[in-house]
């Protein structure tokens, strides 16, 4: 969506003239529904990408906490997550996936509301929309747990997974082993994955 400002006048209405034929929001991702035991990734960004959650390690330490909360009162299982200074990456498998998108939205509402009280920004837009995926098949979900366990690699922030603090890397290599990492990353490579994941 952040490329919308360079497209011209004319690309735009081709763009939302596609999206109302898909029904989709015109702005914002499609949440799509859901019945039974679904796992999706999950991811949020900053507006216009600053770096808001990563303003200093206390207030990342103290989102990861806030957003992990929220999933575990709704979710059969946390695969993965990856908190980076101005957006996130969770993989989970819930059977009540309207119900988590309502307890992130109020994370976002109670975040950007303290943030901007403590950076002294009222009024400051803090979140842009969060979007859901759902994953096709057991490939497509190992392949979704190794682009966000090396998603601070992949943005420069760690040379090494288990190295970035605000990730569930180090949990997963300690559980699998090293090994095992290994073959699943070889096994499931990342490839092109994420790429423009925030262009529709």
């Amino acid at each position: 969506m952040y490329r919308w400002r360079d497209l011209t006048e004319q690309e735009r209405q081709e763009v939302l003239s596609q999206r109302k034929g898909r029904k989709l929001p015109w702005h914002s991702p499609p949440h799509r529904d859901f019945d039974g035991p679904k796992s999706f990734l999950i991811t949020a960004a900053c507006y216009e990408h600053k770096h808001i959650i990563g303003n200093d390690p206390a207030r990342m330490a103290d989102f990861e906490n806030q957003l992990l909360s929220a999933c575990e009162a709704l979710c059969m299982m946390i695969f993965a997550w990856c908190i980076l200074p101005n957006h996130y990456h969770l993989v989970v498998r819930t059977d009540a996936i309207d119900e988590l998108r309502k307890e992130i939205g109020k994370v976002h509402g109670r975040t950007a509301y303290n943030w901007n009280r403590e950076d002294d920004q009222v009024g400051r837009k803090v979140w842009f929309n969060f979007f859901d995926r759902d994953m096709r098949s057991n490939g497509h979900r190992w392949a979704t747990i190794n682009y966000v366990h090396n998603n601070a690699v992949h943005h420069g922030y760690a040379a090494r997974w288990q190295d970035w603090p605000y990730s569930s890397a180090s949990r997963f290599i300690e559980e699998v082993g090293k090994e095992e990492a290994t073959r699943i990353w070889k096994e499931y490579p990342v490839l092109d994955y994420g790429k423009d994941w925030d262009i529709y």
